[in-house]
């Protein structure tokens, strides 16, 4: 698996390869979430300045997509494949084979940017950054998937920045199948509404059908 480094202290890369799931044959060990919060940050800062230095007359909002799209799970995901990161893993024995686009990956992705971060500082992480060779092809109008977190992500590019505002409009059906309908505003914007199985979708749909009309 070429990282593009190579860690002075192996326990560290290790740990970034060991998965929660791994402590329930070996309950001593460390997993790789703390180094996994550590590198999320990292790779955020990573990405940024890349993306500052590649496109300098992009304004904030679409920089802030193009970085969302850069280190999103799906991204992260095609890189430890291209790693062949997946056999690389310490998981649970007898565990199944995991998906392409497992969380699990994305996870140890950014553990291993952690781990490079704590054992040989900003130049390491960075080489490990570059050896993912992830793809800046997101423009303003591609989303993540994730639509309140990419209407979150356009209306803070606005100016004045905006805050979007979810509102429960009523509950209806019967007790064991409820309908929620929720409004979603955006001051001096617009406001959608939407309804599903549960208040979590319901937003969900009332975000993307308002970012259609954005």
């Amino acid at each position: 698996m070429n990282l593009g480094y190579e860690f002075r202290n192996p326990a560290l890369l290790a740990e970034a390869l060991t998965t929660p799931s791994f402590r329930m044959s070996e309950p001593t060990a460390h997993d790789n979430q703390r180094l996994e919060f550590l590198g999320d940050a990292v790779l955020g800062f990573l990405a940024a300045d890349r993306l500052y230095a590649e496109f300098p007359d992009e304004a904030e909002g679409p920089l802030t997509v193009k970085r969302t799209h850069l280190v999103s799970s799906a991204a992260l995901c095609a890189a430890a494949e291209r790693l062949g990161l997946a056999a690389h893993l310490r998981r649970n024995r007898g565990a199944a084979e995991l998906p392409r686009t497992s969380k699990t990956l994305a996870d140890a992705i950014e553990a291993i940017i952690g781990a490079a971060w704590l054992d040989g500082g900003l130049a390491a992480a960075k080489a490990v950054f570059d050896a993912l060779e992830l793809e800046v092809n997101a423009e303003a109008g591609a989303w993540s998937g994730n639509p309140k977190g990419d209407l979150q992500i356009k209306t803070q590019a606005m100016t004045p920045p905006r805050q979007p505002e979810y509102t429960l409009v009523r509950v209806a059906g019967k007790s064991h199948a409820p309908i929620f309908t929720v409004r979603v505003s955006v001051a001096d914007v617009g406001e959608a509404t939407a309804s599903a199985s549960s208040r979590k979708e319901a937003e969900s749909r009332a975000a993307a059908e308002l970012l259609k009309n954005l």
